[in-house]
């Protein structure tokens, strides 16, 4: 049995004891109460009655959280889908309307379709492009953003008229001297008590014991002067089929092919912020099925369109959440307590929520891994801050796509420029040994092929080897050129390759043979193949030639297609560097090897003693 409901639920199921369940059923109780004050918000922010956000905060989240592969994101509704909905129902009918909630119901059915179609398909491999500098970058200003928008209850301030960082923190500044004493101590007195509880007990629900003291100080200390959840309305979400006129569909299903993104791009990207942290690998094609269940079902149950919130999926995965069924119990006592315990719940202080995200937001924000990140590579640091500005700034969705294309241009640009490697021989740290090793000499690019030319300058003017060595430590034959190609030659790195054999060739004294080691160039495509080529026709033209060791069979079968190999010839492509040192020696110019006092290969050896200029 147990198999049966892991391959249908998840690996979660095995782990599942009577230490998980108590786990999770705090943490659901904490994201119980956190989501009241919340839904209420995003329903005002999406156009629909308030009791629609509890509607969207209950099955979306039992059937994300059973079938996806998060074991702590919640699924619920959410700021940027709000926003998103209104922006985009609005002008179809009047807002809150029995017609404007038929449309928003028709839409979340498509997106669920649409969501569900993405994962069965298999596209979830897109979300792989999401790089973890992007993450770090998502998370940190996730963070901010649930830190800013807790700071108007924190201080007991009105809420802002507009939307958006902006206008908040205009609103705060403007509003900073009406802060409420009696909320800033019930804010204060949470805080603080949640950050001691964490560190003297905790395996006890830290989280829920402050949310509660605070509640209960700000009911003792200042009725009615510390805002708290208020009324909350009888809720229990029935069947029902959402109607809408045939004319409307074309429209609406522009509006939820956006939204199906919107929903898609935040909900993977809280599901990988949370595995960083966690250590869970996430399924992309899972959870899109699941996210897309989860909307078919809701439209179904007078739910608007739900994705992954940061907002609970954080303040879960700190209260200790282990498994998914910490959102189904998080629903699931949702609505025990909408039953039985409202009036209750309604006296909860908002102050007392806005001091618990506030210490979620802190334990985002990773300073020391942001030094780390630092240290390790400035590019991706540079992504990482980019989409955190873009985050607090601009819409989640749009954020992550910013950080996701700075973070492939990073990747085209350091795969436009594949190292080139110059080798040889270290002939003194073999110690005289017939075995000598292949050396990287020196980098290869425009930029340096002048400076590892000077020795070989000297000897083709027939320098001694001492005066050579003084300038070129390790010596290179005077008419073969051996680099390591590395990397992928493809149509992005072609101008910085071709660039490089051109400089090559056109230095003094330039070797007229190439030997390419091509065993590290993993992929070529068309253009690559045009540029091998035209080196190759100005080799020959030049009275050299070209040559590879241990190409690729994939290289080769792909110049095999565009006959490039007819051109070249099999005869220039070897299997041993050992074959083809012998192979090209003898295509040598025997009078410059008389003037050459380098004699780097073993068949130089043979020949007579060199002349002297």
């Amino acid at each position: 049995m147990t198999d049966l409901f892991s391959r249908a639920f998840g690996a979660w199921v095995r782990t599942v004891n009577a230490s998980t369940l108590r786990a999770d059923l705090i943490a659901g109780v904490l994201s119980a109460l956190l989501v009241l004050p919340q839904a209420f918000a995003f329903a005002s922010l999406a156009g629909m009655p308030p009791e629609y956000g509890l509607y969207t905060a209950l099955l979306p989240c039992v059937v994300a959280a059973l079938f996806g592969s998060s074991w702590h994101m919640v699924t619920g509704p959410t700021n940027a889908n709000s926003l998103a909905l209104f922006a985009t129902l609005a002008p179809l009918a009047v807002v809150a309307s029995p017609a404007y909630v038929q449309l928003a119901l028709v839409v979340t059915l498509m997106v669920g379709v649409m969501q569900w179609l993405v994962g069965v398909l298999r596209l979830g491999s897109a979300a792989n492009f999401i790089s973890p500098s992007a993450l770090r970058g998502f998370m940190t200003g996730a963070a901010a953003l649930i830190a800013l928008h807790s700071l108007t209850d924190f201080f007991g301030l009105p809420s802002p008229a507009h939307h958006g960082t902006g206008a908040l923190l205009m609103h705060l500044a403007n509003h900073w001297g009406r802060a409420v004493p009696a909320a800033l101590i019930v804010s204060v007195f949470t805080l603080v008590l949640a950050v001691l509880l964490k560190r003297l007990l905790p395996r006890w629900p830290f989280m829920l014991m402050a949310l509660v003291a605070g509640s209960a100080l700000a009911f003792f200390m200042s009725s009615g002067v510390v805002k708290v959840v208020g009324s909350i309305p009888a809720i229990w979400p029935t069947f029902h089929v959402p109607e809408v006129r045939l004319e409307s569909l074309p429209d609406l299903l522009s509006i939820a092919f956006a939204l199906t993104i919107v929903a898609l791009g935040q909900a993977i990207s809280v599901a990988k912020t949370i595995a960083a942290k966690s250590g869970q690998a996430i399924d992309a094609n899972r959870e899109f099925r699941a996210q897309g269940a989860a909307n078919i079902v809701g439209g179904f149950f007078s739910c608007y369109v739900a994705c992954g919130s940061v907002n609970r999926s954080m303040p879960n995965y700190e209260a200790g959440a282990r498994t998914p069924l910490a959102a189904v119990f998080s629903a699931m006592l949702l609505l025990l307590l909408l039953a039985f315990s409202a009036p209750l719940l309604a006296k909860i202080a908002l102050p007392a929520i806005a001091a618990l995200l506030l210490l979620v937001a802190w334990s985002l924000f990773d300073v020391a891994g942001w030094k780390k990140l630092w240290q390790q590579s400035r590019a991706d640091f540079s992504i990482a801050a980019v989409t955190a500005l873009a985050t607090v700034t601009i819409r989640l969705e749009m954020a992550i796509l910013l950080g996701t294309i700075l973070s492939l241009v990073v990747y085209l640009h350091r795969t436009s420029r594949p190292p080139m490697r110059v080798m040889g021989f270290d002939s003194v740290a073999s110690g005289g040994s017939t075995e000598r090793p292949f050396v990287v000499i020196s980098n290869f690019a425009s930029a340096n092929i002048a400076l590892a030319n000077v020795g070989l300058a000297n000897v083709a003017e027939g320098k001694s080897s001492s005066q050579a060595a003084s300038q070129a430590t390790l010596p290179e034959c005077p008419q073969l050129k051996m680099i390591r190609m590395e990397g992928e030659v493809y149509f992005g790195a072609v101008p910085h390759v071709s660039d490089a054999l051109r400089d090559l060739r056109a230095s003094p004294h330039a070797p007229k043979h190439l030997l390419v080691m091509a065993k590290s160039m993993n992929f070529i495509d068309a253009a690559a193949a045009d540029l091998w080529r035209a080196e190759l026709t100005a080799r020959r033209a030049e009275g050299g030639d070209l040559y590879f060791h241990r190409p690729r069979p994939e290289v080769i079968a792909f110049w095999q297609r565009v006959d490039y190999i007819k051109a070249l010839g099999q005869d220039h492509i070897f299997a041993t560097k050992r074959a083809a040192i012998s192979t090209i020696f003898n295509r040598l110019d025997r009078d410059v090897c008389a003037r050459c006092a380098v004699r780097l290969f073993d068949e130089c050896q043979q020949l007579p003693r060199p002349l002297q200029a």
